[in-house]
C-alpha cells in the first residue's frame, strides 16, 4: 500500500539532501527573468539533446529573433533550419524535430501556441506535450516547472536520475518517466516549484562534480550518509 504523501522515509531524505547541496554549493535560484515564454522553453529542450544549456539557450534566441514567431520557424527548410542550428550536438535531427514538434502544435491549435496549457492541470498539460514528436518526460517537466507556468514538476536529466538511483531513492534501473513518477509522489509537500527547481540544478550540480558516471567521489560527497552506493 502507498504510504501517504509526506510519511515515506524518501521524503525526510530528500529535506536533508536538499540542505547538504546548499550548504556544498549554496543557493541556486532562478531569476525571475530567466522564466521565459512556454514555447520557447519547449523549443529549447527539443533542439538541446546533449548540448550544453548556454548553447541551447542561445540558439533558441537566435531562432526567435531571426524568424520573429515560431510559426515562421516551422515553415522554414529543414536545410536552412539545420543551418541555423549549426552548434547543436546534432544540427540535422536537432532541426528534423523541431519542424515536427512546432508543426504538430499549428496543426491542432491553429498556430505555434501553448497557452491552452495554462488551462489544463500539470498531469494533463504533460501529457499532451507528450504526444509531441520529440517531447518526452524531461522536457514536458522542464515547460511546466521553468517557464511562465511554474507548476510543481521536477525535472530530472541523466544526472540527475544517476544521483537519485544511487541514493537508493529511485530503481537502479527506472528510465526518466518512472523516476519522474516515483520522485514527485515523495516530494516534501511544502516545497514550491521554485524549491523544485532549485533542487534539481543542486542535484545535477552534484551529478556534474562529485557523483560522476565512473569514479564518483563518494568520499567527498555531502549526502553519503543517505545514500546506498556511498555507504
Amino acid at each position: 500500500m502507498q504510504l501517504d504523501l509526506g510519511t515515506d522515509p524518501r521524503t525526510e531524505i530528500l529535506r536533508r539532501m536538499h540542505d547538504r547541496l546548499i550548504d556544498e554549493f549554496g543557493r541556486v535560484i532562478r531569476p525571475d527573468d530567466e522564466r521565459r515564454d512556454p514555447i520557447w522553453t519547449l523549443v529549447q529542450g527539443v533542439i538541446g539533446a546533449r548540448a550544453k544549456t548556454a548553447v541551447s539557450n542561445a540558439n533558441t534566441d537566435r531562432l526567435i529573433a531571426a524568424y520573429g514567431t515560431w510559426d515562421k520557424v516551422a515553415e522554414e527548410e529543414l536545410s536552412a533550419l539545420t543551418a541555423a542550428l549549426k552548434t547543436a550536438t546534432f544540427p540535422a535531427m536537432a532541426a528534423e524535430r523541431l519542424k515536427a514538434c512546432l508543426q504538430n502544435i499549428i496543426d491542432q491549435r491553429g498556430r505555434a501556441t501553448l497557452d491552452h496549457l495554462a488551462e489544463l492541470d500539470t498531469a494533463e498539460a504533460m501529457e499532451w506535450l507528450e504526444q509531441l514528436p520529440g517531447v518526452a518526460r524531461k522536457i514536458s517537466a522542464g515547460v511546466m516547472n521553468t517557464s511562465h507556468f511554474n507548476r510543481r514538476a521536477l525535472v530530472l536529466d541523466a544526472g540527475h536520475r544517476r544521483v537519485a538511483q544511487r541514493m537508493g531513492l529511485v530503481p537502479a534501473k527506472a528510465d526518466t518517466a518512472r523516476a519522474f513518477d516515483a520522485l514527485m509522489l515523495v516530494l516534501p509537500p511544502e516545497w514550491s516549484a521554485e524549491d523544485i527547481d532549485e533542487h534539481h540544478m543542486l542535484g545535477k550540480r552534484l551529478a556534474q562534480t562529485i557523483c560522476r558516471p565512473k569514479q564518483p567521489h563518494c568520499e567527498v560527497c555531502p549526502v553519503r550518509s543517505d545514500c546506498d552506493h556511498g555507504r
